[in-house]
């Protein structure tokens, strides 16, 4: 979904919360792979649903690489020097009313995930090429708050990823290798 249609879609929402997700790169072998979280069933956002770790910020972050960071190590023990940012993807209004800036990265050293059990009930990798393949994803159309929409969605192993985080997926394809 384009950030048009989304923030279209979100006219009617009260002012929208910051927020910063890590899309955190990890090489492996000769490729590189995406970390991705499926969040705990008794979250009051986005329960259960595959996502970046990432949050809203802080009034301690200075940045919202900062924020990417803090919530990184917090939800999955990923430390934030272990991380060099590579820039950022579009910002990203949601449904449930957060301004999300995914923040692109590359994991610069080996790290054991330790996932925060109050926040991740898993922590998984998924090859970059893989979610770039076209054979993939499959796309659908959806009428949201009266405006028409393509979500995607991918299915790798036992989970779905789909919303917000699949739409980041899909702009991080664009600028890598064009529309």
């Amino acid at each position: 979904m384009s950030e048009r249609a989304f923030a279209a879609i979100n006219a009617d929402t009260a002012q929208p919360v910051d927020a910063a997700v890590l899309i955190a790169m990890v090489p492996v072998e000769d490729q590189l792979e995406v970390v991705l979280t499926r969040r705990v069933d008794s979250l009051r956002h986005h329960a259960g649903q595959v996502s970046f770790p990432g949050g809203r910020m802080d009034p301690t972050d200075t940045s919202l690489d900062a924020a990417a960071r803090r919530e990184a190590n917090e939800e999955i023990g990923l430390p934030g020097d272990a991380v060099e940012v590579l820039g950022h993807l579009d910002e990203l209004p949601t449904l449930t009313g957060f301004r999300v800036t995914p923040v692109v990265g590359l994991v610069t050293r080996p790290v054991a995930w330790v996932p925060n059990p109050d926040e991740v009930a898993r922590v998984f990798q998924v090859p970059l090429a893989w979610l770039f393949d076209p054979a993939n994803v499959t796309a659908m159309a959806r009428e949201i708050r009266g405006h028409q929409v393509t979500l995607h969605r991918f299915e790798w192993e036992q989970e779905v990823i789909w919303g917000a985080t699949a739409a980041m997926i899909m702009n991080l394809k664009a600028i890598v290798t064009g529309p």
